[in-house]
């Protein structure tokens, strides 16, 4: 396997509204797309206790996950599977927040391992590519430092106003990039389109679940929220210290913008690539989401795919030095390093 793959949409139901800006994204706006918020690209993860629902199906009929298990070298590099084995590290989203989103937040590693038997945590961040409504924000972490049996009644109270109302309130536009380490208490507003990378999990512990899961067992994931809540990060995020995790892009120059902050890079990476006329690429296992134009995405072993807005694909390392060439704005979505995590 050594040419990229164009891949279809891939929407698992959510709790949540959303998905008019994946459908326009796509040039599919003629779907009924009120509950399909999230595209999963490239996902060889599966919704949280489900066997398949989330996966990513490649054009011969296969799951991606079961490729890579295949020919992880191909797929990921050699230098990622001595890491990483076959798990690609990486789960990149659409994610079209038709409401605004609960209070949230997702278990480190070390939880992970311990209460999910999972190498994986769930550090995430966001790549703003689009807004609406009047005033679209993000909200991620505590103004203050709050204590533990202060969140507890909140939880048990489902005191939503001061849930929402401790967190920061952070307006964004296109270009704003927020980077989302786990145990940071977080929700999106209304109106936030993002590329989402994150960590190949679907472990969210909800904090803020009446009006929006079934139950609060939903919330917790089945570990009661005391045990839940030794994962929630309750210090304080000022403004100074936000700059550690927000980033403003949208004015940076060049071909090539990294996106995301700087503390990210042990979990995933991100740039824009606007190549015009041609930018050079290493190998490497990547997800592509084309925002805008049309070009061509060449491999050094002769393969040629046309790539236009609204498309997403994946490449695996195997198809070795890339050259994408044209008029058009792709972010490029990567699993960190060979030795950075």
């Amino acid at each position: 396997m050594t040419a990229p793959i164009k891949l279809p949409a891939n929407q698992p139901d959510q709790f949540y509204r959303g998905g008019a800006a994946i459908a326009a994204l796509r040039g599919a706006s003629g779907q009924d797309s009120a509950f399909g918020p999230e595209d999963w690209v490239a996902s060889a993860t599966t919704r949280f206790g489900q066997d398949e629902s989330g996966l990513s199906r490649l054009p011969d009929g296969r799951w991606l996950r079961d490729a890579v298990r295949d020919d992880p070298k191909s797929w990921l590099g050699a230098g990622h599977v001595s890491a990483f084995k076959d798990s690609t590290a990486l789960l990149v989203k659409l994610l079209d927040a038709g409401q605004r989103l609960p209070v949230h937040f997702h278990p480190t590693d070390g939880f992970a391992r311990e209460h999910f038997d999972s190498h994986f945590g769930k550090t995430e961040a966001w790549i703003v590519i689009g807004t609406s409504g009047d005033d679209p924000r993000v909200y991620p972490g505590f103004r203050e430092t709050v204590s533990s049996s202060t969140v507890d009644g909140w939880v048990r109270e489902q005191d939503t106003d001061a849930m929402l109302g401790a967190l920061n309130s952070v307006p964004v536009r296109a270009g704003d990039t927020v980077y989302i380490p786990a145990g940071l208490p977080h929700a999106i507003g209304e109106g936030v389109f993002v590329v989402e990378l994150q960590q190949p999990t679907d472990f969210s512990l909800t904090i803020e679940w009446r009006n929006f899961l079934d139950s609060p067992e939903k919330g917790h994931l089945g570990l009661g929220f005391d045990t839940a809540l030794t994962a929630l990060d309750t210090s304080g995020w000022d403004d100074e210290r936000l700059t550690s995790i927000v980033k403003h892009t949208a004015d940076e120059p060049g071909s090539t913008v990294d996106l995301l902050a700087a503390g990210s890079a042990e979990f995933f990476r991100a740039d824009q690539l606007r190549p015009s006329p041609a930018l050079a690429l290493d190998p490497s296992f990547a997800v592509f989401v084309a925002l805008d134009g049309q070009g061509t995405l060449r491999t050094e072993h002769g393969d040629e795919v046309p790539v236009a807005k609204g498309e997403t694909l994946v490449v695996p390392h195997a198809a070795g030095q890339l050259e994408l060439a044209g008029e058009l704005a792709v972010i490029r979505c990567r699993p960190p390093a060979p030795g950075v995590h």
